[in-house]
C-alpha cells in the first residue's frame, strides 16, 4: 500500500497488524521469550515510524522484512509443543503481579491515609470503588467475548486515557501529601480543613479514583489470562494466578500493618514518594498505550532502555511525558519546602 502511494492506508495496515495480529499474543510470547516480544514490538514501532515520516519505500520494505523475520521466530516460540506448565505459571504470575501491584499500592495508600485521619467511614467508598472496578472489568470482558467485539485500538485508548487521568490526579495528591509531611502541618490541617476536605463529594472522588486505576488493570489482566489459557497449560495459568493473588494479599496485609506504626510525618513522606513514582509510571504507560492505539506518533530512541515496570518505553513521547511529570512534582515539592521554611 505504501509503495503504491497510499501512505495513510499503509499506516492503518501497519497499526492493525500490531493491534489485531500481534498484541493478543503478547502475554504468551512474553512468558516464553520476553526479549523476543520486546524486539517484535520495537520493530513494529520502527515500521510505523518509517511510514509516518514518509521515508523511502525501500527503507519501509526493510523494516517490514525485519518484522517478518521476527514473526517467524515468534511463530516457532508460540508452537504448541513449546507450551509447558512452568512457562504458563510464570506468565500468569508475572502478569498478575505487574498489573495488580500498581492498583494495590494506590488503594492501600488511600485506606492507610483514611485510617491515619480517623475517617474510617470513608473507607467504604474506596472499597466500593475497587470492587465495582472488578465487577466492571469482568462484565466488559464478558461483553467483549460474548456480545460485541472490542478492537485493539479501543482497548489501548481506554488504558491510555485511564492511565493519564490517574497520573494527573496522583501528581496533585502527591504534592499535597508532601506538603503535609510534618506533624505540625498535619495537625493544623486536621483542625482547619479535614471535615470539609473529606466530605461526601471527596469520598466519591476517592471511589472514582480507585475505580479508574483498578479497572484498567483488571480488564488488561483478564485479556492476558484469556490469551494465555488458549495457548498454554490451563493448570499452569490457574496456579500462577493463585500464587500472584497470594503474594498481592501478603503485600497488602504488610502495608496496612506497617502503616499503622509509622509516625504521621514519616507516613506522609513515604506515601508522597510512592504516589509520585506511580504518577511517573502511569504517565509513561498512558502515552505508550496511546501510541500503540495510533493516537500519538512514534519517535524511537535507541539509547533508551525498555523498563516496563517503570513505565519507561524507548520513545521520545514517553520520555517527554515522564520528564514533564517529574518536573511538575519537583516544582511542587520545592514549593512545599519553601513554604514550610518561611516564617509564619
Amino acid at each position: 500500500a505504501y509503495q503504491g502511494g497510499d501512505a495513510h492506508g499503509g499506516a492503518e495496515l501497519a497499526l492493525s497488524a500490531y493491534l489485531n495480529g500481534f498484541e493478543p499474543l503478547e502475554p504468551v510470547l512474553a512468558s516464553r521469550d520476553n526479549a523476543l516480544m520486546q524486539r517484535v514490538e520495537l520493530a513494529m514501532g520502527g515500521l510505523r515510524e518509517a511510514i509516518s515520516q514518509g521515508r523511502s519505500a525501500a527503507e519501509v520494505r526493510r523494516h517490514a522484512a525485519s518484522v517478518g523475520s521476527l514473526m517467524d521466530e515468534a511463530e516457532a516460540v508460540l508452537a504448541p509443543r513449546r507450551a509447558s506448565n512452568v512457562s504458563s505459571f510464570i506468565g500468569a504470575f508475572t502478569v498478575l503481579l505487574r498489573e495488580g501491584l500498581e492498583a494495590l499500592l494506590l488503594v492501600i495508600a488511600m485506606i492507610a491515609f483514611l485510617r491515619k485521619a480517623d475517617r474510617r467511614e470513608v473507607i467504604r467508598y474506596v472499597h466500593g470503588g475497587w470492587i465495582a472496578a472488578l465487577v466492571a472489568g469482568f462484565a466488559t470482558w464478558w461483553a467483549a467475548t460474548s456480545l460485541i467485539e472490542i478492537s485493539g485500538a479501543s482497548r489501548e485508548l481506554t488504558e491510555g486515557f485511564g492511565a493519564l487521568l490517574a497520573a494527573v490526579v496522583l501528581v496533585s495528591v502527591g504534592i499535597w501529601m508532601h506538603g503535609k509531611a510534618q506533624a505540625d502541618e498535619w495537625q493544623r490541617y486536621i483542625k482547619a480543613k479535614l471535615t470539609h476536605a473529606l466530605s461526601r463529594r471527596s469520598a466519591w472522588f476517592l471511589a472514582a479514583l480507585a475505580f479508574v486505576v483498578v479497572y484498567r488493570e483488571v480488564f488488561e489482566t483478564i485479556l492476558f489470562f484469556t490469551a494465555m489459557s488458549g495457548r498454554g497449560s490451563n493448570a499452569g495459568v490457574v496456579a500462577g494466578g493463585a500464587a500472584g493473588m497470594i503474594l498481592l494479599s501478603g503485600i497488602a496485609w504488610a502495608m496496612l500493618r506497617y502503616s499503622r506504626t509509622l509516625p504521621i510525618a514519616t507516613f506522609f513522606g513515604w506515601s508522597s514518594a510512592l504516589i509520585a513514582v506511580l504518577a511517573v509510571v502511569l504517565a509513561g504507560k498512558g502515552v505508550a498505550a496511546l501510541q500503540e492505539a495510533g493516537a500519538l506518533d512514534i519517535k524511537l530512541l535507541s539509547a533508551v532502555p525498555r523498563i516496563e515496570w517503570l513505565g519507561l518505553f524507548p520513545t521520545a513521547q514517553v520520555v517527554a511525558a515522564q520528564l514533564l511529570v517529574l518536573a511538575v512534582l519537583g516544582l511542587g515539592f520545592w514549593y512545599n519546602r519553601r513554604a514550610r521554611n518561611a516564617p509564619r
